[in-house]
């Protein structure tokens, strides 16, 4: 009687002859990490979930064009069927694969011939088309896409709070683009303060409501907004460690 690791190897090779251009097959394999499969497995579906099931025994076929498929034993349904599944490309970088979309595997028969079939007509495309979108990215975005900071703003406004619960700034430190927008906000110009202020009245949601509003409408302005606390914060101070007691016979 055929072991699984000899009926899996028939299958295998009986498949890559099979499909169209050169296919070779490893031989049978089982990682020694349990999950290691799953993350190489280019599917987001029932295959995926079924590359975990237990350390699965697996083949690995290699094709035309650096094409490379898995199979595996179908480790639950009805007996005698396989999963064939596209690899995930290893010669790219994530970004230019995370993008695309999963070719994904299907269930295939037992039957070499038929199975052969089905993954030439419904996996191979797919799989061919994602490659050449992963293919794509690697011409057109070599290097990632790092955020870039942002441009050094031409105004800044520096909003204090102040310890009555007030938030505010002196008058003079207020950019003149800066001031419709406060007033707009619920913020307040106090002559005897000499300063915009928005009064401790208010909720604090609503406090909360207004300095969102004056940093979104202000940064798109281009004017930078910088929170301060009126008084700095006290230093910390660390204790001295009291020194220990002499030894009896030392005292005096």
């Amino acid at each position: 009687m055929p072991t699984p690791h000899d009926e899996l190897s028939a299958f295998a090779t009986a498949l890559a002859a099979r499909l169209p251009g050169t296919w070779t097959s490893t031989p049978p394999q089982v990682d020694d990490d349990s999950c290691s499969l799953i993350t190489r497995v280019w599917d987001n579906g029932h295959i995926n979930w079924a590359a975990g099931y237990d350390r699965t025994l697996h083949v690995l076929l290699d094709g035309p064009d650096r094409q490379q498929l898995c199979v595996f034993k179908r480790p639950v349904g009805r007996g005698g069927e396989f999963l064939v599944t596209p690899m995930h490309p290893t010669h790219f970088k994530v970004h230019q694969v995370s993008p695309v979309e999963e070719p994904n595997g299907i269930v295939v028969p037992g039957d070499p011939l038929r199975a052969a079939a089905d993954v030439a007509r419904r996996v191979l495309p797919r799989y061919q088309a994602a490659l050449e979108t992963v293919r794509h990215n690697a011409r057109t975005q070599p290097e990632p896409p790092h955020r870039q900071p942002a441009p050094e703003p031409a105004q800044t406004l520096t909003l204090i709070w102040y310890p009555d619960g007030v938030v505010g700034a002196p008058y003079t430190s207020v950019p003149e683009d800066a001031r419709d927008v406060l007033y707009s906000c619920s913020f307040q110009y106090r002559p005897h303060e000499a300063a915009f202020a928005l009064p401790a009245s208010y909720s604090r949601a609503e406090r909360a409501l207004f300095l969102h509003a004056v940093v979104r409408l202000l940064t798109a302005q281009g004017i930078g907004v910088n929170f301060r606390n009126a008084t700095p914060a006290a230093p910390t101070v660390t204790p001295a460690r009291p020194l220990a007691p002499a030894p009896a016979g030392q005292r005096r």
